[in-house]
């Protein structure tokens, strides 16, 4: 599909997830964790007052990491808009700070050249807990909300790339839901047709029940299935249920490691990486969220052909579908064939079934000279330096012959 070609070629974005939840500090499903009523909840919007937030920052730090969009949740499962909705005063123009931060968020995605992407939880915990308190005679309501809001989001802020369904559960809720189940409560295929009449060139995830443009598997890296493009998403946190929104306390996070683990896994494999911060109250990163996204976008920039100019290749897969060898993994351009090395090998390394012939070896970022033989069914790279020259990922560039 053509109009994926920019989100497949983009590889890595910034998720968001910032509300009122945040001032709270004890992640994104608090009210429903902790089973806060309604409009006890509402009193935390009567706080919501970010000082000195600026989204330009926000925007320049994913720009800096290396991230070609982001998406930003411009209302979540707590029916909390980031935004001046006409459809329902529960929304942060109405707040203290009295500030429209998708508006502010579209403007500075251009500013800094990052493509717009809006998240919107379609559910909303007002209307009742799912499987537990979800009411059928609400149920219209809600889904008359999300059809208002959803339309002042794709009209009111010009040109939107992507729209990330979230919270696409039926009310009421049973056990067997199916995914058909959620396309028809939500009647999804009559709200995304709504969609693209206003944003015809829009992306839309499948969070609505109906595939649409591209898969969301969370925590995990999936294959892409059903003729559907995969984007995973992952909290910075140690598991698939680290919190998205800002948690004081969160002290298990990713390394550097499993973050470039991901990083390769979505150059090599042909899937995008969203990456998500969980600002505070304040709209400030926390600094060890930062730290990581910064040193991987460090990397991005050093090894910018590499990263994005690339796609998957089987020149070197073996019968297990295991690309590289036990060093690296591959992947390759009409140029070259790049050997990605998490773990740096001693002075030479063995790649298995090329099934191309390279000229020379070029160890990227360095002034070693590396010596590329074939042998047998693939070829030795020698005279490698001792040490890696980069501590995240070293990167082995395998000309083609011509």
């Amino acid at each position: 599909m053509e109009k994926l070609n920019w989100f497949k070629q983009a590889k890595f974005g910034l998720f968001i997830h910032w509300g009122i939840y945040s001032i709270i500090e004890r992640g994104e499903w608090v009210m429903y964790r902790e089973r806060i009523s309604a409009p006890e909840y509402a009193k935390y919007a009567e706080k919501f007052n970010p000082q000195n937030f600026s989204m330009d920052s926000l925007c320049a730090f994913a720009a800096e990491c290396g991230m070609k969009y982001a998406v930003f949740t411009t209302c979540h499962h707590d029916g909390f808009a980031m935004f001046d909705s006409q459809a329902d005063p529960f929304n942060s123009m109405n707040a203290p700070c009295h500030r429209d931060f998708v508006a502010e968020f579209t403007e500075s995605c251009r500013k800094f050249g990052l493509k717009i992407g809006l998240y919107y939880s379609l559910g909303d915990w007002r209307y009742g807990i799912m499987k537990e308190s979800d009411s059928a005679e609400k149920a219209a309501a809600m889904r008359d909300l999300t059809y208002a809001q959803v339309r002042e989001l794709m009209s009111n802020y010009g040109k939107i790339d992507i729209l990330w369904y979230d919270g696409g559960w039926c009310y009421p809720s049973t056990q067997t839901d199916t995914v058909k189940d959620v396309a028809n409560f939500w009647r999804s295929t009559e709200l995304n047709t709504m969609v693209r009449s206003l944003q015809p060139d829009i992306l839309i995830n499948n969070r609505s029940g109906t595939p649409e443009d591209f898969s969301t598997p969370e925590g995990c890296i999936a294959k892409n299935s059903n003729g559907n493009y995969t984007e995973s998403c992952f909290t910075l946190g140690d598991n698939e249920n680290s919190h998205w929104g800002y948690f004081k306390n969160e002290t298990m996070h990713k390394s550097d490691a499993e973050l470039m683990k991901l990083t390769l896994s979505a150059i090599c494999n042909e899937h995008n990486l969203l990456v998500n911060v969980g600002p505070d109250k304040n709209g400030v990163i926390p600094d060890w969220q930062q730290q990581l996204l910064r040193k991987r976008g460090e990397w991005l920039k050093r090894y910018d052909e590499a990263a994005f100019q690339v796609r998957h290749t089987t020149v070197s897969t073996d019968c297990n579908g295991l690309s590289g060898n036990e060093f690296c993994v591959t992947a390759e351009n009409d140029e070259a064939v790049f050997c990605y090395f998490r773990n740096f090998p001693d002075r030479e390394t063995f790649i298995p079934f090329m099934k191309t012939d390279i000229e020379r070896a070029i160890l990227l970022n360095s002034d070693a000279v590396i010596n590329c033989t074939p042998h047998g069914k693939g070829i030795l790279l020698s005279n490698l330096p001792e040490t890696a020259p980069d501590t995240l990922c070293s990167v082995i560039k395998l000309i083609k012959r011509k």
